[in-house]
């Protein structure tokens, strides 16, 4: 790798990072949607020989990526996914993007279209800290997986780890793998307020054979 910022063992390397590229099989085909910087791409096409395409609505990270020598088509999350045939890619990573869209159950269904499985992240709003926030302070909570005041924040959504898991199985998705992390590591026991994000990995119930995922870990609260 050519600087310490793209080595997963490095100290600075972000932990959400590497628990995709833990998921991604090597030499698979990867559509990363809300891609930013491109730097989730650039460490799956270096190390793992994946084939990337990204959607990026920003002009300066479509710029970054572009710099890198990745491929990234301009446009938002719900226009730019009706461009793809069925089953063009392996995986499509939805990582800390999926609050920021308005139709987040028309991406995922159209998601699971154009991939077999879907890697989703996300920053969860049930974390201890921002119910003591809101409880006890009467303010809109701020932390480290949410860092944006009221008026400025990208997010359109505010869901939770139990939430994600209703919708899984209002869905009839299967969970295949589902981790969760605090700013410290990752979280065992009670993930619904202990957790600050939640990387799940789900899949069409019906095409998916049993695996040994852990979607319901640590019960909820």
């Amino acid at each position: 790798m050519e600087t310490a910022r793209w080595n997963l063992e490095s100290k600075d390397a972000r932990q959400d990072h590497r628990i995709i590229f833990d998921f991604v099989e090597p030499g698979s085909k990867v559509l990363d949607l809300g891609c930013g910087y491109g730097d989730l791409m650039y460490i799956l096409t270096r190390e793992k020989n994946v084939r990337a395409q990204g959607v990026e609505v920003d002009d300066a990270a479509v710029y970054e990526c572009v710099k890198k020598g990745l491929s990234v088509f301009h446009s938002d999350i719900e226009t730019g996914l009706t461009e793809y045939p069925d089953r063009s890619f392996d995986y499509v990573i939805l990582n800390q993007s999926m609050q920021e869209v308005r139709k987040a159950d028309f991406v995922i269904e159209e998601s699971l279209r154009v991939a077999s499985k879907v890697i989703v992240g996300f920053p969860n709003f049930a974390y201890i800290q921002s119910r003591v926030m809101l409880f006890f302070r009467g303010r809109s909570p701020i932390t480290p997986s949410l860092p944006y005041r009221w008026y400025d924040t990208p997010n359109v959504r505010f869901l939770s780890i139990s939430d994600f898991q209703d919708f899984c199985r209002e869905k009839r998705l299967r969970v295949l793998e589902a981790r969760f992390l605090d700013d410290r590591g990752e979280v065992r026991r009670l993930p619904n307020l202990m957790a600050l994000n939640a990387i799940f990995m789900v899949a069409r119930r019906r095409e998916t054979p049993a695996a040994s995922g852990t979607g319901d870990s640590g019960g909820t609260l």
